[in-house]
C-alpha cells in the first residue's frame, strides 16, 4: 500500500509537470455585427503556447447559417512576446458539402490539411483561407439545425460551387514559432467572416486557469497526501 501511494504522488507530480509547460486561453466572439446585415455570428479559439509554437482550434458555433458571412475565413492574433512570423506544421479540418436540393442536405466529407495559410500581419500573425490555392472554399462554417439539415442556407452555402467544400470544426493549427514559450501569452484575437476582407470582430478572452496555479494547487495537494500518508505510518 505504502508502495502505491508513492507512485501515485510520482506521477501527479509529473503531469503538474508537464501542465505547467504549456499555456492555454481562449477567445470568443458572439454578437451581431453591422456587416452581416442582421445575421448572428459565434465563434472560438483556442491557443495553446508553448516552446516555439503554438496550438489553435477553432469552431463555429453559429448553427444552421443563412449565409457565407457567417463562416469564419480568417484569424488575426498577438503574442505577448512579439513574434509575427512562422510557418504552419499542420493543420486539418473535415470538408462538409452543403447540396443545393430542397432540403439542403449535406455531404461528410473526410479529415483533409483546411489549406489555410499563415503570414504576417502588422505585429501579429494571420490566418487566412482567402487569397489562397483552396479559397474560397475551406471557410469554417457552423453545425446543421436539429433536423442535420441546413434549412436556412441561401444560394452562398447551399450548392455554392465556388464556396462548397467548407471545414466544419474545429479545425486545428500546429504553428512553428520560434522564441514562443509556455509564459507567451495572447494578448489580442480577431475574427474575420465571408468571403471579403475586412469583415472583421474582436474576440473576448475566457482564460483557462494559469499553469502556475494549477500547479501550485496540485503540489498542495500531493503535499496533503503526503502529509496524511506519513501521520498513517506513524500509527
Amino acid at each position: 500500500m505504502k508502495r502505491v501511494l508513492a507512485i501515485a504522488m510520482f506521477v501527479s507530480l509529473g503531469a503538474l509537470a508537464h501542465a505547467a509547460s504549456a499555456n492555454t486561453i481562449t477567445y470568443d466572439f458572439a454578437g451581431t455585427p453591422g456587416f452581416t446585415g442582421g445575421l448572428p455570428l459565434s465563434v472560438s479559439a483556442t491557443f495553446t503556447t508553448l516552446a516555439n509554437g503554438v496550438q489553435i482550434s477553432i469552431t463555429n458555433n453559429q448553427a444552421n447559417p443563412t449565409s457565407v458571412i457567417q463562416n469564419l475565413s480568417d484569424l488575426v492574433f498577438t503574442l505577448s512576446t512579439g513574434q509575427n512570423s512562422g510557418s504552419i506544421v499542420s493543420s486539418s479540418g473535415v470538408e462538409r458539402t452543403v447540396n443545393g436540393d430542397t432540403d439542403k442536405t449535406f455531404t461528410a466529407g473526410s479529415t483533409v490539411s483546411t489549406g489555410w495559410a499563415l503570414s504576417t500581419n502588422g505585429a501579429g500573425l494571420e490566418l487566412n483561407v482567402l487569397g489562397t490555392a483552396i479559397g474560397p472554399a475551406h471557410t469554417l462554417i457552423g453545425p446543421p439545425d436539429g433536423s442535420n439539415l441546413y434549412s436556412n442556407a441561401n444560394g452562398s452555402i447551399a450548392g455554392n460551387g465556388p464556396h462548397n467544400p467548407f471545414l466544419i470544426g474545429p479545425i486545428a493549427f500546429d504553428l512553428s514559432i520560434l522564441g514562443v514559450t509556455a509564459a507567451s501569452n495572447i494578448t489580442s484575437a480577431t475574427f474575420s467572416f465571408g468571403t471579403t476582407d475586412g469583415n472583421d470582430a474582436p474576440g473576448t478572452p475566457s482564460p483557462a486557469p494559469e499553469p502556475a496555479t494549477l500547479f501550485l494547487l496540485g503540489s498542495s495537494m500531493v503535499g496533503l497526501g503526503l502529509a496524511r500518508w506519513r501521520r498513517g505510518r506513524q500509527h
